[in-house]
């Protein structure tokens, strides 16, 4: 036990003992953190690509439920060790699934959603935009971004898995390849 004391008043007591003891078998800690890495993984498998923004939606869920665990460690676990388990854990979940999704194309498959056309030939392909919530107005912004001023000028653009928009222009006259 540490007492850190200025006069009569204690400004801190700690002890380092319980600070670091594990009361949780270290199994069933790496077990949660697993399972919640693969059910938040499952679940947002099913959302519109979009939403997941810049990140793979897997580093989505890494980030999030680090710092999950390390708000645990701070309050809710009694262990500062308990916290570095279950966060090792994840780190060991997100590692492992990205060498997979690299060396097993079905992994990669399983996770990441393939993309999915939005315009084809300068026409918009209204029902996949219905299915991925995208607006008229959110393509035209995404494609005033890339210099694109009129769809006509896109021969196909994709939501992508990560949910970028990807676009292919029509080629011009005189353009080479």
């Amino acid at each position: 036990m540490y007492t850190c004391k200025i006069g009569d008043m204690t400004l801190m007591k700690i002890n380092f003992e319980k600070l670091f003891h594990i009361e949780v078998p270290v199994l069933e800690l790496m077990l949660r953190g697993a399972l919640l890495y693969i059910g938040i993984l499952l679940l947002l498998r099913v959302l519109p690509r979009r939403t997941g923004g810049e990140m793979a939606i897997w580093d989505l869920i890494f980030v999030l439920l680090v710092a999950e665990a390390a708000t645990h460690s701070l309050g809710s676990y009694h262990s500062v060790a308990e916290g570095f388990i279950v966060i090792g854990t994840l780190m060991a979940c997100n590692y492992g699934l990205n060498v997979l999704s690299y060396h097993v194309p079905f992994v990669e498959k399983l996770i990441a959603a393939p993309a999915i056309q939005i315009i084809k030939n300068g026409n918009l392909l209204r029902r996949n935009m219905r299915r991925e919530y995208l607006t008229e107005e959110e393509l035209d912004d995404h494609l005033g971004l890339k210099g694109i001023e009129d769809i006509a000028e896109v021969k196909a653009a994709f939501i992508e898995s990560d949910g970028k928009i990807s676009v292919v222009r029509h080629k011009r006259k005189g353009q080479i390849n």
